[in-house]
C-alpha cells in the first residue's frame, strides 16, 4: 500500500497527501470508507482504481479493465464542439460511472471484491449509463478555434489552474477531481453561483441576469426547484436553475425537464419567484405552451412559420433577462436578448423593440393568425397593419396620424404605446405581459364586441383605459345613438384596432382606424359602405346598420 501510494505521487496523483484526504470522500470504496456503497472486508483504499503491477494504462496505474461500451454522445443543433467517444481520464471514470462493469472487478485480484448490497455502481445521477446524451460533452478538443466558432466560450489559455484540458480536451477531471471532495461533486471549483460553469462559458447578458443575481428563496412548497443542489437561492443556482449537467431528463441542452415550460415553472408557480406566472396558463385564453414540446430551435428562423409554436423562451431570453423598465417601444428587461422581426420585416438580434418580438408569430406567419373580426379591409399580418405608411394606425411602431386626438389620459397625440398594453394578464396583480386572460386574444380588460349593448365602462374598458369614457361618448353622438336605437354598438364595429394598410385602405376612407366589422354592417340602399373623413371631428357614413339606411349621414 505504501509502495503504490508513492508511486502514485510520482505519476503527479495527489491521492491522500492533499489538504483534504481521499478517505473522507465517497471515492473510499473500502470496508471502512464514508459512503453507503463500498467494500464489505477490503480495507485497502487506492487498490479499486490503482495498482503497482500490470497496469492498463501504465498512467495513472490504472486497476481497472475499459468497458468497451459503445456510448450514445450528447449533440444539439447549437454544439460546435465535436465530441468523440470517450477518451483518456474520462474512459477510466466511466469504468465505474457507466454501470456496466462491477466495482470490485480490479486487475490485480484473482476475484471480484465484495461490495455490500450491490455490484455495479448503483442507479442514480453518479451512474451516467452508456447514454451520455444527457451529459456534459466530454472529450472534445478545447482550443481557440472552437471557442471562436462558438462564440459563447472563454480563451483555452484564460481557465484557472484548478480546470484541466487533456491534451487540449475538455474531459471529466477537467471539472472533477476524484482525490479531492472540499466543494461537491467532487468539483475542482464550487459551482456556487455557477463559478465552474462559468470558467468555460461566456454568455452574453449573464452578468446582469436576474437568474445570476437574484436573492430569491424557495419557499418549501413542494416541488423543490433545486433538487440537484444544495444552494438555497436562484443567483447561487444559477445555471443549475434550469440545467443539470449529468442525467439531465430534458436532452436539449442540459435542460432539468423535456417540457421547456417546466424548467421555468418550477421557480414561477409562485413558490421561488414572487408572482405565479403558472396560474395565467390556465386561463382561457393563453400563449399555451403546453401545446408544443421540443419545438422551439435557437437556431430556427427569426420568422416562425412551421412548425408553429410558441414557447416561454420565445419571448424570454433566461440567460438575458432583468428586471428594468423601458418606454415604448423599447425592448423591457424581461424580454432583452430574444430573437425578432424587425417593422420592415427583416430578422433582428437581438430585438431592440418589443413589438419585434411579436411580429415572429403575427407577421406572415404560416398558417397566418388572421384578424378577430371579418373586416370589410382584411388584412392577416399584424406587422403590416402597423406600417407608419398606412392612412391609420395604433401607434406600435411609429407615432399615430391624428394630431388633433382628444380625450387620451395619461397620452398624448405623440405619445407611443407597447402591444402589452393592450394584450396582457388579466386581474389586479397579474404579471406584465400576455400570459394568459378571461378575455379573448389576451386582452388586459374586457371589450366588448357585439352590436348591441348599452355604453357602460366595463363593455368598452380596454379602450377606457386611454381614451377619456366622457370625451368618447360626447364625440361619437353616443347618447344619441343610443336613445335612437335603443342601444350602442361597439367600438370593434367601426374602428380596426390594430391598422389598416397602406396598400389596401386611403386616407379618406380609413383614417382613425375606420374599417368595419361585417358582422354588423353592410352596404346601403345605393351599394355604397363607407365612411368619410370630411373634417376633424366630423365625417359621414354610407352603410346599413341597425337595419337603418345611412346615406350620407353627416355628424
Amino acid at each position: 500500500m505504501k509502495l503504490l501510494f508513492y508511486m502514485l505521487m510520482l505519476l503527479g496523483i495527489p491521492a491522500i497527501l492533499n489538504a483534504q484526504s481521499i478517505t473522507t470522500t465517497k471515492h473510499n470504496l473500502s470496508s471502512g470508507g464514508p459512503g453507503t456503497v463500498k467494500a464489505t472486508s477490503e480495507d485497502e483504499i487506492c487498490i479499486f482504481c490503482h495498482t503497482a503491477h500490470n497496469t492498463n494504462p501504465l498512467k495513472p496505474l490504472w486497476n481497472r479493465n475499459d468497458p468497451g461500451s459503445n456510448y450514445t454522445i450528447y449533440g444539439s443543433t447549437t454544439l460546435k464542439a465535436l465530441p468523440g467517444q470517450p477518451s483518456g481520464s474520462s474512459i477510466l471514470c466511466l469504468s465505474c460511472h457507466d454501470g456496466t462493469i462491477a466495482l470490485g472487478e480490479v486487475l490485480s485480484r484473482g476475484t471480484v471484491i465484495s461490495f455490500a448490497g450491490t455490484v455495479n455502481m448503483p442507479v442514480g445521477n453518479s451512474n451516467l449509463t452508456t447514454n451520455l446524451q444527457n451529459d456534459h460533452p466530454i472529450s472534445f478538443t478545447y482550443d481557440v478555434a472552437l471557442a471562436t466558432l462558438n462564440g459563447q466560450l472563454k480563451n483555452p489559455a484564460t481557465l484557472p489552474s484548478q480546470v484541466k484540458l487533456e491534451n487540449n480536451q475538455l474531459q471529466c477531471t477537467s471539472c472533477h477531481d476524484p482525490h479531492i471532495n472540499t466543494t461537491t461533486k467532487f468539483l475542482v471549483v464550487t459551482n456556487q453561483n455557477s463559478a465552474l460553469c462559468i470558467t468555460c462559458h461566456n454568455i452574453p447578458n449573464w452578468t446582469t441576469s436576474i437568474h445570476n443575481t437574484s436573492a430569491v428563496t424557495w419557499n418549501t412548497v413542494a416541488p423543490n426547484p433545486w433538487p440537484f443542489t444544495t444552494y438555497t437561492t436562484v443567483a447561487q443556482n444559477a445555471c443549475e436553475n434550469c440545467h443539470n449537467p449529468h442525467n439531465s431528463t430534458g436532452l436539449t441542452r442540459l435542460l432539468q425537464y423535456p417540457a421547456e415550460e417546466d424548467n421555468c415553472f418550477n421557480c414561477h408557480n409562485g413558490n421561488a419567484a414572487s408572482i405565479n406566472l403558472q396560474a395565467q396558463f390556465t386561463k382561457a385564453y393563453t400563449h399555451n405552451v403546453y401545446n408544443y414540446l421540443a419545438k422551439h430551435d435557437p437556431t430556427e428562423a427569426a420568422l416562425v412559420t412551421t412548425p408553429m409554436h410558441v414557447e416561454c423562451v420565445d419571448c424570454h431570453n433566461p440567460h438575458a433577462t432583468k428586471a428594468q423598465t423601458a418606454t415604448a417601444p423599447a425592448v423591457k428587461g424581461p424580454n432583452i436578448g430574444v430573437v425578432g422581426i424587425s417593422q420592415g420585416g427583416v430578422a433582428v438580434n437581438p430585438v431592440v423593440n418589443e413589438y419585434e418580438i411579436c411580429y415572429r408569430c403575427h407577421s406572415g406567419s404560416s398558417p397566418a393568425t388572421g384578424p378577430t373580426s371579418p373586416r370589410k379591409i382584411v388584412q392577416s399580418d399584424e406587422r403590416l397593419e402597423f406600417d407608419p405608411t398606412n392612412p391609420s394606425y395604433h401607434p406600435i411602431a411609429a407615432v399615430g396620424k391624428n394630431s388633433t386626438i382628444s380625450g387620451l389620459i395619461t397620452y398624448t397625440a405623440s405619445s407611443l404605446i407597447y402591444c402589452t398594453d393592450c394584450h396582457a394578464s388579466d386581474g389586479t396583480g397579474s404579471p406584465a405581459g400576455p400570459h394568459g386572460s378571461i378575455y379573448p386574444q389576451i386582452l388586459k380588460y374586457n371589450y366588448d364586441r357585439t352590436t348591441n349593448y348599452v355604453n357602460t365602462y366595463a363593455a368598452y374598458e380596454l379602450c377606457y383605459q386611454c381614451h377619456l369614457q366622457a370625451t368618447t361618448t360626447t364625440n361619437h353622438n353616443l347618447l344619441s345613438a343610443s336613445a335612437t336605437h335603443g342601444s350602442i354598438t361597439s367600438c370593434n364595429t367601426c374602428h380596426d384596432p390594430h391598422g389598416i394598410s397602406g396598400t389596401q385602405g386611403t386616407t379618406t376612407n380609413n383614417s382613425h382606424l375606420m374599417n368595419f366589422n361585417m358582422n354588423f354592417v353592410s352596404n346601403n340602399s345605393n351599394g355604397v359602405l363607407n365612411w368619410t373623413y370630411t373634417s376633424p371631428g366630423h365625417g359621414s357614413c354610407n352603410l346599413t346598420c341597425h337595419s337603418h339606411n345611412h346615406v350620407n349621414s353627416t355628424y
